[in-house]
């Protein structure tokens, strides 16, 4: 089993076209990346396989898509324009930046042996507050007036909108709101690949509870969220919940959990299940005047507490080819696959004609890519040996492919190779279709557990 590196994850979504640098012709800029055609379907797939099990198979939460750039009140409500902040040192020697508390993680710039600090000709400022949020400025003029920002979450876009919604969808508690979107944090020190950036896409939903629920339904959600990533694929020794300590929490949280996954980096947050209490929405009622709050039959009328599971597709898609990244020799040749869950693969099947230079062979391979994707994503591949076909699939994590061969011109049959086994067997074309349904459609485990 392979020694997995995020310089291995790196190379291999740069060289399979999973993601790029951005705006590499000019340099780049710094921790922001493109996703290409791979990337795009492995992000389509994960995004929606979660609004599936989080809107889609439940009756009790709605979806929602709030603006990115908000009233700059929601903002002060929430506490973002005065608290969401991070400490920041500078070194007026290599004039690099750090946050103050996590100096022992950094490195030095002219020594990456050492700690920022560490060495006399580190010259460190004081620590000063650094605001996260991205501003921009909206209309004609460009001062304080017009100062709005890019969220730097999407979960007050649902506070905001909790009366709506309550109203229009006719739920009350327990019930949650679901939103996938940008959100845009000026981080000091981004890195480790798509782990931490300025520009990421969240999944958020505020699940609304009676308050004497919420410590059941906050238990409830971390099980659940936990259960998904183990029902795609990654494996339970990689996983683990870390339950935060008092002084740990937000201080309107009575409870958070970090659901976390072993990155190369280390142990570190995937997603987070939060127990927000009442604060956004009482927030918002304070400084807007409108009353959040749910009135029920008689003299039923509370705020409701809040249960908030939040995290980027860009921590789940790193985790998922983390987890599915593999090394091995076939044949006497190395061999790196990727062994990603069906679902989430960008590519279901490929259709390989063995002699692409063999027109019937070419047709009979057209028309199975011709039928097959009207359902799935697949792909039809004739360039190259059929050797290298394979061994590209593997690296984009294709699990299955058909291959048309010379049989296939006698008696109708293809043969279908398995990425993961490479177990081999014969299938009549006209039945194709229906077999990848199946196999697709079978609870999968990685060979890796």
């Amino acid at each position: 089993m392979a020694d997995v590196t995020m310089d291995k994850i790196v190379s291999l979504s740069r060289r399979r076209g999973f993601v790029f640098p951005s705006s590499e012709i000019y340099g780049g800029m710094g921790s922001t990346y493109d996703y290409g055609h791979y990337g795009v379907l492995t992000k389509n797939n994960i995004r929606s396989l979660w609004f599936q099990a989080m809107v889609q198979e439940r009756d009790d939460i709605v979806a929602l898509d709030s603006a990115i750039i908000l009233n700059p009140r929601v903002w002060e409500a929430s506490g973002h324009v005065g608290g969401f902040t991070d400490p920041l040192v500078d070194c007026r020697t290599c004039k690099l930046r750090f946050r103050a508390d996590q100096i022992d993680q950094a490195s030095c710039g002219r020594r990456p042996s050492k700690h920022p600090g560490e060495t006399p000709d580190c010259d460190l400022t004081e620590a000063r507050q650094f605001n996260l949020m991205f501003k921009t400025q909206v209309g004609a003029l460009e001062d304080e007036s017009s100062t709005a920002y890019l969220r730097p979450e999407t979960a007050q876009g649902i506070f905001v909108n909790f009366k709506n919604v309550l109203q229009l969808a006719r739920r009350k508690p327990p019930f949650g709101i679901a939103q996938v979107g940008k959100s845009f944090r000026n981080e000091i020190t981004p890195g480790n690949f798509l782990f931490r950036v300025r520009e990421f896409e969240q999944m958020e939903m505020e699940f609304f509870v009676p308050p004497a629920d919420a410590e059941r339904w906050y238990r409830y959600w971390v099980d659940e969220r936990f259960n998904w990533y183990l029902k795609y694929g990654l494996r339970e020794s990689m996983l683990r919940k870390r339950e935060h300590s008092a002084d740990e929490r937000s201080h309107y949280s009575s409870g958070t959990t970090d659901i976390e996954y072993l990155y190369p980096i280390g142990w570190s947050e995937l997603e987070g299940v939060a127990n927000r209490g009442d604060f956004d929405l009482t927030q918002h009622t304070q400084h807007s005047g409108t009353k959040l709050e749910f009135v029920g039959d008689d003299t039923e009328r509370y705020t409701p507490y809040v249960i908030e599971p939040a995290v980027s597709i860009e921590r789940i898609f790193v985790a998922m080819l983390v987890d599915a990244y593999d090394e091995e020799i076939v044949a006497e040749r190395d061999r790196t696959v990727l062994r990603l869950h069906p679902a989430i693969a960008p590519v279901k099947a490929a259709i390989l004609p063995l002699i692409p230079r063999n027109a019937e062979m070419v047709e009979k391979a057209r028309g199975l890519h011709d039928e097959l994707r009207k359902q799935h994503m697949v792909e039809y591949d004739d360039g190259g040996q059929i050797g290298r076909r394979y061994r590209r699939q593997d690296e984009i994590g294709t699990p299955f492919a058909f291959t048309i061969d010379d049989q296939t011109l006698e008696d109708d049959t293809v043969t279908v190779r398995d990425r993961d086994s490479l177990a081999q067997e014969r299938l009549p074309i006209g039945g194709v279709r229906a077999w990848l349904e199946e196999a697709l459609d079978k609870p999968w485990r990685t060979p890796k557990a």
